[in-house]
């Protein structure tokens, strides 16, 4: 009789991780008192300070965004062993986990491929270390994440192709309905025909718009009152997540209408609200955001577009870029200047502009509109345009509020729904970067066996997979909040960061193991790495993105 095969999963690993998240945030508080020590002024948070320390202040917000994921995964563990889900799957995926991102913690997180946060740059005492590596940590740096592990893990991901999720999701039954609704509406639809729209710089059809709107994604988070679904933000992470596996384009579609949505659901009025959620809702008006200006990028303070009253109407001149699906849609949600005394926030005011649908031939219609697209690498399918207003007229009614100066107030209220969503869609292209690498490995031989029998193989797609559940965790648990009615912009800042990360390190991955074959324009892999990395820029690029969290920590001090 054959001797058993050892297996690489820990003994007791709840309790190997729980110890581990307890003493990871008894040193995330260590190092966030010692950034507040040189990050604060007089009390206060000081952007100079926060700039003259940036690697330190933005290694602050990666570190608390490990912390979070872990403890996430941490809360994940919990309710899979409390749905009787916590199989050989799910504590692999666990302890590889916790392996990889504490020695991440330990040795050094990467912010980008160059640049790595280490403990020691944070300037603390030798025996907050030696305090943060207990046995329950040393163990799981050393043993979480082997080679074993990974083999192990991968040989189990084999076993289940074509499963929604390597794991238990960490839903409940009524929203896993919900995905194997997207995903059997993605795989029919819109998977067979992506990647020839993205060759060919096609838009996404107008029947695919029409059935998705059929299926409810445009009035989806929108309250029943108003037309829509009412579903939760859990449900728009589901269903982004799975469009965006099929083409982030589509996912991406119902991006523009959550924008617009929340935009008059918080600042518009009810007369507003009743007008346009409905048509929202289904399809009947197609939104864009118009908000970003050319040498402004993020710094939206510093927006020179401006509105300019004219007895019941306002001209808008100025312009617009890097504008989503611009063309197409016949309401614009535009940030523009209403008074030209400011050279800040408190200036702006946002408009519901309505447009004229555009054609190929003629994009802008519109009488004081003019514009041409941007080529770009990815994310094709809506396009990307720059606009120029030249006194194009927009009705006093649609001032959003019905009142002047709440533009920026009005849309910062709208960042942490997107960021979740986004966060989701990044979920949802690595998704499908490991579905393609996968199928690939399996079926690819190579000196007499199949890609996926070799080390750095099979590892790739492990981590893939690890890292997919941990963003998904992230993400889950910030919309959560977002439906609980609690102020979320720090974890939907931290899920769309990670997320990011997650997405384009898959699509390099699943393009490496594709070879010469993934940087051939015929196979899809190729389009996922260049959709892929545009999350790490649109919503707030990641420096940015650190930059907001890490002022949110040290300006409401941690629970």
């Amino acid at each position: 009789m054959g001797k058993k095969m050892k297996t690489p999963i820990l003994d007791n690993l709840p309790d190997l991780t729980f110890k581990s998240v307890t003493a990871l945030e008894v040193l995330l508080d260590h190092i966030f008192e010692k950034v507040r020590s040189y990050a604060l002024v007089d009390g206060k948070v000081s952007g100079q300070k926060l700039e003259e320390n940036q690697d330190e202040t933005h290694g602050l917000a990666w570190i608390a965004t490990y912390v979070e994921s872990l403890r996430q995964m941490y809360r994940w563990s919990e309710l899979s062993i409390e749905n009787k889900k916590f199989g050989d799957i799910e504590k692999l995926i666990l302890q590889i986990s916790f392996g990889e991102y504490l020695t991440q913690i330990k040795a050094g997180i990467p912010m980008s491929q160059t640049e790595f946060i280490r403990l020691s740059d944070f300037g603390l005492p030798n025996n907050i270390l030696e305090n943060f590596l207990i046995p329950e940590v040393e163990l799981l740096c050393s043993l979480g994440n082997t080679q074993l592990a990974r083999k192990t893990l991968v040989n189990l991901m084999k076993n289940s192709k074509g499963a929604s999720t390597f794991g238990f999701s960490g839903l409940d039954d009524e929203l896993e309905m919900v995905r194997e609704q997207f995903r059997r509406f993605s795989n029919d639809k819109v998977v067979p025909y992506a990647h020839e729209w993205h060759l060919k710089d096609e838009l996404i059809p107008l029947e695919i718009i029409n059935e998705m709107a059929e299926l409810g994604v445009f009035g989806l988070t929108i309250p029943e009152k108003y037309g829509g679904l009412g579903f939760s933000k859990g449900a728009m992470c589901v269903v982004s997540e799975e469009l965006s596996r099929g083409y982030i384009g589509v996912g991406s579609l119902g991006t523009r209408s959550e924008i617009a949505a929340e935009l008059i659901l918080c600042g518009g009025s009810e007369e507003q609200k009743k007008k346009w959620l409905p048509k929202i809702a289904d399809a009947n008006v197609l939104p864009t955001a118009v908000f970003t200006e050319p040498n402004t990028g993020s710094d939206l303070g510093a927006l020179n577009t401006r509105a300019v009253k004219k007895n019941n109407f306002y001209e808008i001149t100025g312009n617009k870029t890097w504008i989503t699906h611009a063309s197409r849609t016949n309401v614009m949600t535009l940030l523009a200047r209403t008074d030209p005394t400011t050279d800040n926030y408190s200036g702006l005011s946002m408009f519901l502009a309505e447009k004229i649908t555009g054609t190929d031939e003629k994009p802008f219609p519109s009488e004081g509109i003019s514009g041409g697209e941007i080529e770009v690498l990815g994310y094709r399918g809506m396009k990307e345009y720059e606009i120029a207003f030249d006194q194009f007229k927009v009705s006093e009614e649609n001032l959003l509020g019905d009142i002047e100066g709440q533009g920026f107030k009005q849309l910062m209220q709208t960042f942490e729904s997107a960021r979740i969503q986004t966060a989701a869609r990044a979920i949802g292209v690595a998704q499908s970067a490991l579905d393609l690498a996968l199928e690939y490995a399996i079926g690819r031989k190579q000196f007499g066996k199949a890609l996926i029998d070799f080390p750095r193989v099979y590892s790739k797609l492990a981590m893939m997979a690890v890292e997919i559940m941990v963003s998904r965790q992230l993400t889950y648990y910030s919309a959560r909040e977002k439906d609980a009615d609690r102020r979320c912009d720090l974890e939907a800042g931290m899920a769309k960061l990670l997320g990011a990360r997650v997405a384009w390190a898959a699509a390099d991955n699943g393009l490496q193991i594709h070879g010469g074959n993934g940087f051939a324009l015929e196979y899809p892999i190729s389009r996922i790495l260049c959709d892929a990395r545009i999350l790490n820029i649109f919503e707030g690029a990641a420096e940015i993105q650190a930059q907001v969290i890490v002022r949110r920590l040290l300006e409401h001090k941690r629970n």
